[in-house]
């Protein structure tokens, strides 16, 4: 059963709602719904890659800040209920990191970060089929999804399944079909040139 609310919250009232269960939740159409939690392979692949393109970003005078599992604002026409994603790794834009860094307000993509890192559980078809269009409309530069245990169904990953990092870049305001990455495979980021990873680096960071 989800909470009842007199009235569908916005995205601002969302970030400071509380129902003090300490479980995650995303707003989808007004409501919080809660969303699964990682597992242990999940949580420490996202959390040691977000340190290390941190890292990499300040070593390279990148302009941008990663920060895990932060609340994504999503599209939504005018009047519409608003919705968002709890998004494993958010790609900030430094400059707006810095804004958020002088107000008191929650810190959460607001506007459209550049990118966002998703990394693959058993609910694959969210992160394959219904988050590509959302980061799509968004107009998210970069979309990488990190299947490190193969979940994903065969027209994404192939067969036999194995596992696979998928790039899409946007370009005329649509993704372009997604690169593929697996083994030894040096990663190709529009956000992170030169990044010196092969997929099965990032893949390990699971283990």
């Amino acid at each position: 059963m989800y909470a009842t609310f007199p009235q569908p919250l916005t995205f601002e009232e969302f970030l400071t709602w509380d129902d003090g269960s300490g479980r995650a939740f995303e707003l989808v159409n007004g409501i919080p719904v809660p969303v699964s939690e990682p597992n242990a392979n999940h949580e420490d692949l996202v959390q040691r890659l977000c340190a290390y393109l941190e890292t990499y970003c300040q070593d390279n005078n990148l302009p941008y800040v990663c920060r895990q599992s932060k609340q994504v604002r999503l599209t939504t026409a005018p009047g519409v209920k608003e919705k968002s994603r709890k998004a494993d790794i958010v790609i900030f834009a430094q400059d707006e990191w810095q804004r958020m860094k002088a107000s008191s307000s929650s810190a959460a993509a607001y506007v459209p970060p550049p990118g966002v890192i998703e990394v693959v559980s058993s609910n694959w078809k969210d992160d394959y089929l219904t988050k590509v269009a959302e980061y799509e409309d968004l107009g998210v530069l970069e979309y990488i999804i990190i299947d490190y245990a193969a979940f994903g169904g065969v027209r994404f990953i192939g067969s036999p399944k194995q596992p696979t990092l998928t790039l899409y870049q946007l370009e005329n305001g649509e993704y372009l079909p997604g690169k593929v990455f697996r083994g030894q495979e040096l990663i190709q980021s529009i956000l992170f040139p030169n990044l010196p990873l092969t997929a099965e680096q990032i893949f390990a960071l699971s283990r």
